[in-house]
């Protein structure tokens, strides 16, 4: 195993765009071909750079204590959904409610990131690929709902 670290360059496909009343995805002019059929889906799979959360100092911070739970042990980041980790790549799964091709705007239901996120990629939903049978959370994660609530969660 090499220690040698690779680079790789990625850039926005698009940004979020929030306001009081709905959330989108407002996909770049060049990539607005790629939504073709994404319609004919109920969800999608959002990867957005953590951008506000992007320096050295949150690259390099590898443990913390969840702010969810009872009595949350210290914890790394890959066994959490923080947002600061060695990439600020996050994921969010939402409800595509409607697709502009003529825009380029995707509205979703939710999403926990705030206006002007970069969006890094979209992945439609497929049942067969990305849910789990027998998913387990541990013991001292208690006290979140088994699904997230239907109106937005009020980002801004």
């Amino acid at each position: 195993m090499s220690n040698m670290i690779e680079t790789f360059t990625i850039f926005p496909i698009g940004y979020i765009k929030r306001t009081d009343d709905e959330v989108q995805i407002e996909i770049l002019k060049k990539f607005i071909p790629a939504l073709k059929q994404l319609e004919h889906f109920s969800h999608v799979q959002i990867l957005w750079w953590a951008n506000k959360v992007d320096n050295e100092e949150q690259r390099n911070k590898l443990d913390c204590v969840p702010p969810y739970g009872k009595n949350p042990p210290i914890t790394g980041v890959f066994a959490t959904r923080a947002e600061y980790r060695p990439n600020p790549i996050a994921l969010t799964t939402a409800k595509i409610l409607n697709v502009d091709h003529e825009s380029g705007l995707v509205k979703i239901q939710n999403i926990d990131a705030i206006d002007n996120t970069p969006v890094l990629d979209l992945k439609a939903y497929f049942p067969v690929c990305d849910r789990v049978r027998e998913a387990f959370i541990p013991d001292w994660i208690v006290g979140w709902p088994d699904w997230l609530p239907e109106e937005g969660l009020g980002l801004q």
